[in-house]
């Protein structure tokens, strides 16, 4: 039977699975197979960063897409930045937001109070999340404000500051378990 070890990604906060008895070149080609963005080989220009990836559109986006001024890749290569433009701030946002949400599922899936704290992190909800999760772990608390910090909306210092590592409550026996 094969044994299996979960690990972190730190920068995408995604769950990778090894299993163990498998060599360090099949496992890092596997990993590398599951990471978005990773570098492949085949179609595209990755000296240049450009990779090749399929996309899934209505006949009238194409035909949109076709009347663009220099090619189709070029016009989504324009609204994407255009729309990165736009909204950084929500974007972080969003990005924060799932972030924590797949570091709190891993590691805090099974504590009391998940699922309404996931309502409050994706409803925005700094004070009631702060407060669902008092009871976690120390070292989980601390990680999971750092990443849901830029989810929530500017507020008040006292909210930001209940969030913040430096605004949790010390450690007792009972963050311990």
């Amino acid at each position: 039977m094969a044994e299996a070890a979960d690990h972190l990604d730190p920068e995408g906060v995604r769950q990778v699975a090894a299993l163990l008895e498998r060599s360090a070149p099949d496992l890092v080609r596997e990993w590398v197979d599951t990471v978005p963005g990773a570098v492949r080989t085949g179609p595209g220009r990755p000296k240049l960063g450009v990779v090749c990836r399929e996309v899934s559109l209505l006949p009238r986006h194409w035909e949109w897409l076709a009347q663009q001024p220099n090619g189709i890749s070029a016009a989504l290569r324009r609204l994407v930045d255009d729309a990165r433009k736009r909204e950084p701030d929500r974007e972080r946002a969003r990005r924060a937001r799932d972030a924590a949400s797949r570091f709190m599922t891993v590691m805090a899936g099974d504590r009391p109070g998940f699922e309404e704290a996931s309502r409050a992190l994706y409803a925005g909800e700094r004070e009631r999340f702060a407060a669902l999760t008092s009871d976690w772990p120390e070292d989980i608390r601390r990680h999971l404000a750092r990443l849901a910090a830029a989810s929530f909306p500017a507020g008040d210092a006292a909210a930001q500051a209940s969030a913040s590592p430096a605004g949790s409550r010390s450690s007792t026996r009972r963050d311990q378990r």
